[in-house]
């Protein structure tokens, strides 16, 4: 049974930093793409980032770009995946979620919350002014 798990959340003030994580179990992460989503309140869910399953391909949408880092660890021991979120802003406030989907393409690095297969539970990030 797949099981996608994130961590890290919590209350920032503005200009401060977060690192949010994700752990990931049964599956072959080495073989999973990885993506970060967020939803705010009224709002749509929408992409953060994404990481291919080599690391070679990554993604940043325009908004958290030069802010935030995306990477993963293949290390069996440890399947995670990390969202380095540094200066933070107010319009960050959202629910974070994780996502995963089977890739044979090293640089696969899907945008699109439809091509995910696996989801966690989500976990808040809350930025004040």
């Amino acid at each position: 049974q797949v099981q996608v798990v994130e961590s890290g959340g919590g209350l920032v003030q503005a200009g401060g930093s977060l690192r949010l994580s994700c752990t990931a179990s049964g599956l072959t992460f080495d073989y999973y793409a990885m993506g970060w989503f967020r939803q705010a309140p009224g709002k749509e869910r929408e992409g953060v980032s994404c990481i291919s399953w080599t690391g070679g391909n990554t993604y940043y949408a325009d908004s958290v770009k030069g802010r935030f880092t995306i990477s993963r660890d293949n290390a069996k021991t440890k399947n995670t995946l990390h969202l380095q979120m540094n200066s933070l802003k107010p319009e960050d406030t959202a629910m974070y979620y994780c996502a995963a989907v089977a890739s044979y393409s090293g640089d696969y690095c899907p945008t699109s919350e439809y091509e995910y297969s696996y989801w966690g539970q989500g976990t808040q990030v809350t930025v004040s002014s």
